[in-house]
């Protein structure tokens, strides 16, 4: 039994961090996309584009979702907000119940 206590743990532990590591890089793509709203993007760069497709390829069809469910408002796009909630709250459901 100890055996698969550790398991589920390991298997908890890495979940957990799975879900920071996708939060994280949803809030790096916001940020880059905020910025880049403001003229900051620097001159062509090669790897710059390569991180921002990354982003973008990771980021976006998860933000879709909530993009079609909750309108703009102006400028501001409140969807990735939300986003983050509900993929914390699934975060803290889901790690609980691997943990038991």
């Amino acid at each position: 039994m100890l055996l698969v206590a550790s398991v589920r743990g390991d298997v908890a532990n890495y979940l957990s961090d799975l879900f920071g590591v996708y939060i994280a890089l949803i809030l790096i793509h916001v940020l880059a996309s905020f910025a880049f709203s403001f003229g900051l993007r620097p001159g062509y760069s090669r790897w710059l584009d390569m991180v921002l497709n990354f982003l973008r390829e990771v980021c976006d069809p998860y933000l879709r979702i909530f993009r079609r469910i909750i309108p703009s408002v102006g400028m501001m796009d409140f969807s990735p907000i939300i986003a983050i909630v509900v993929l914390g709250v699934l975060s803290t459901v889901i790690v609980s119940l691997v943990r038991g």
